[in-house]
């Protein structure tokens, strides 16, 4: 039981999982709330590409949990650019290998057809053929779909989720905003029998407070992205948690809960200077 307990699923940010005594717990849910360019998707890049590559390199450990799969579900975006952004930002050699690593769920279809968006903006096929397939799907449930989805990814997986900010501002009235809630909550109680690290991508102030705290409230862990001044004009990516259940009596006993973070080709997604939360 000890030992199980003592399992870590790498984060892959070799700055970060030390902290972390070796990465999250297998089965967490993580909320990553950023403020626009914050790095909150730049940390989920870098994770990305970094245990793909240990993953490629056979690394781990007595006590480390590498996902088996990477599963990336996305509403809006398209796997090309997704892709092509991750290999651009970090390491354009990287390209290859994540077409073949990471398995895209591109839900934008699905998206798209309750919007006044044209069908030839994001579709494939005849004009005709593009009409069909909006009728057939303009009633579907996106929130069923997501979930269908999802419990299609392989156990022991990493999921990222992109983005919860696409998906959460249209639902916030109503039976909807609870079916959403819902879905969040078995999201976080099926994760533990997965054994499946999940990130949620959420921007920050997009939806009213009360529903941010209703979100981060179904999961595991929330880390927030946000910029901060530092004085002479500048400003500094800063990271920190908020929760993160089972983990965070660890990092307050060492002061580690706050940090700056920096983003570079070179390095990747870095935390530099813990800072302690006053």
């Amino acid at each position: 039981m000890r030992d199980r307990l003592r399992l870590r699923t790498p984060t892959g940010i070799a700055s970060l999982d030390p902290v972390l005594d070796g990465g999250v717990p297998p089965g967490s849910v993580v909320l990553l709330l950023g403020e626009p360019g914050a790095s909150s998707i730049e940390f989920v890049e870098a994770s990305i590409i970094r245990l793909s590559t240990m993953k490629r390199n056979g690394a781990g450990g007595e006590h480390l949990l590498l996902p088996d799969g990477i599963s990336y579900v996305t509403l809006t975006r398209m796997r090309e650019d997704v892709l092509k952004e991750m290999a651009l930002s970090f390491n354009p050699e990287s390209y290859n290998h994540l077409a073949e690593e990471i398995v895209f769920h591109d839900l934008s279809e699905l998206y798209f057809d309750a919007s006044i968006v044209p069908p030839d903006w994001y579709g494939e096929g005849s004009v005709i053929e593009r009409l069909q397939k909006k009728q057939r799907k303009e009633n579907s449930d996106i929130l069923a779909e997501l979930a269908r989805v999802l419990s299609g990814c392989p156990e022991n997986s990493l999921i990222v989720m992109d983005s919860l900010t696409d998906i959460a501002p249209p639902l916030t009235e109503g039976a909807r905003w609870h079916a959403f809630i819902a879905l969040l909550r078995g999201l976080q109680r099926v994760s533990k029998r997965w054994k499946t690290t999940i990130y949620l991508l959420l921007t920050s102030g997009i939806l009213d407070r009360s529903r941010e705290l209703e979100i981060a409230d179904c999961v595991d862990a929330t880390i927030h992205f946000r910029w901060e001044e530092t004085g002479a004009q500048r400003r500094q990516r800063v990271m920190y948690f908020e929760k993160f259940q089972g983990v965070m009596p660890y990092l307050e006993d060492k002061n580690l809960v706050k940090f700056a973070v920096r983003v570079s080709a070179a390095g990747g997604f870095e935390v530099q200077n813990i800072r302690v939360v006053v």
